[in-house]
């Protein structure tokens, strides 16, 4: 019997757009509807500001938790009309939030999403379950990746082994081992679209290099690829996870600058080279052998030049997008924290130790009743 109605809500690194989906599980997935509200532009220029360390402050900080809140609630209410469902069909939403800060390191490990699950409660008139990481963190873990465990509970396969790769700001890869008795894990491989946006947005204006065809008409500069290749992190052992903060624009300049004179072109096909490198090392240990597979989900999956770069650094490897397996690349991410909010509904562990470090399995996120 079906166990209800859920709604995965979130925006990612990227700061593109809020995508919600309307799913049940009776027990198989069903995706019954989805929305994507784009950011205003404003409050899009202040998330991206608030990325950056050092130019934030507690009331900018405030004040986009309201209007982040605002906005997913917004995303929802738009997602249900569209859907002709009403506010009490609808069992709990999941909301990842607005990741403004991921230190999952040092002395005080922390990590920070915005977006206020009680303004999004209150507007949508539906219980949320929101700050799934911290739990996780407080655990001893990285707090990401979380959405292994819901790519375990979807796309494994006890015929095929499966890498399941999501090309978001921060790109992350989950592991599916066609052995039913063989651990599920994953980790932050490094940039996706991070530094690729960043750039196109520092030399162009653009938002992104649409289809990839700005890094198309440049040449991968070999040594700057080296070097960026050369970064601790790649080597660092799992559990690991990554964010902006790391991978920022200062820290391609601190490289740049060793390389005077580098075209602006060039240097957008060296960031797809390291995209699609860093991938690459991270999986050609699980997905390089006979009937393993790689499928790509996030808005990078829909980057063809960013696809061709893929396939040429595993050519062993049949590479496809998650459309293949049922599920559109666009609404994974969303349906994981549908999932996730499921999870917490039915006192269900939402984390996966092996991919995060965190102690033990535990119910993640807190609940925000609508009334």
């Amino acid at each position: 019997m079906p166990d209800g109605l859920y709604i995965g809500v979130l925006s990612g690194t990227s700061v593109d757009a809020v995508d919600a989906v309307l799913a049940r599980w009776s027990p198989r997935l069903e995706v019954l509807a989805s929305h994507s509200r784009p950011y205003p532009e404003e409050l899009r220029a202040e998330v991206l500001a608030l990325a950056v360390p050092g130019q934030d402050g507690v009331d900018r900080v405030g004040a986009a938790d309201v209007g982040v809140g605002r906005c997913f609630a917004q995303a929802v209410r738009e997602l249900l009309e569209r859907a002709g469902l009403p506010p009490t069909a609808v069992r709990a939403i999941g909301s990842h939030g607005q990741t403004i800060r991921h230190r999952p390191g040092g002395a005080a490990p922390f990590t920070w999403q915005i977006g206020d699950p009680n303004i999004i409660a209150t507007v949508a008139g539906i219980p949320v379950v929101a700050d799934f990481r911290r739990k996780d963190l407080a655990l001893g873990g990285q707090g990401a990746p979380l959405v292994p465990a819901f790519h375990a509970a979807t796309f494994r396969s006890a015929g095929q082994a499966r890498c399941l790769v999501n090309l978001g700001g921060i790109a992350n890869v989950t592991v599916l081992p066609a052995d039913p008795a063989a651990p599920v894990f994953g980790f932050d491989t490094g940039p996706g679209n991070t530094l690729l946006d960043a750039w196109c947005r520092r030399q162009t204006g653009e938002r992104m290099d649409r289809d990839g065809r700005w890094a198309a008409s440049g040449r991968p500069i070999p040594a700057l690829l080296a070097e960026l290749l050369a970064d601790p992190y790649f080597a660092r052992p799992t559990p690991k996870s990554t964010g902006p903060e790391y991978f920022s624009s200062g820290w391609l300049q601190a490289r740049l600058d060793r390389h005077p004179g580098a075209a602006a072109a060039d240097v957008q096909a060296t960031l797809v080279g390291l995209t699609a490198g860093s991938i690459a090392a991270a999986v050609r240990p699980w997905c390089d052998g006979a009937g393993a597979a790689l499928y790509l989900c996030g808005g990078g999956a829909r980057n063809p030049e960013l696809r061709r770069a893929l396939a040429a650094v595993l050519p062993g490897t049949p590479v496809a997008a998650t459309e293949a397996l049922g599920v559109p690349v666009d609404l994974v991410e969303a349906l994981a924290f549908a999932w996730l909010a499921r999870q917490h509904v039915l006192g269900r562990p939402g984390n996966l130790p092996a991919v995060t470090g965190a102690a033990r399995p535990a119910v993640l996120g807190g609940y925000y009743p609508a009334e």
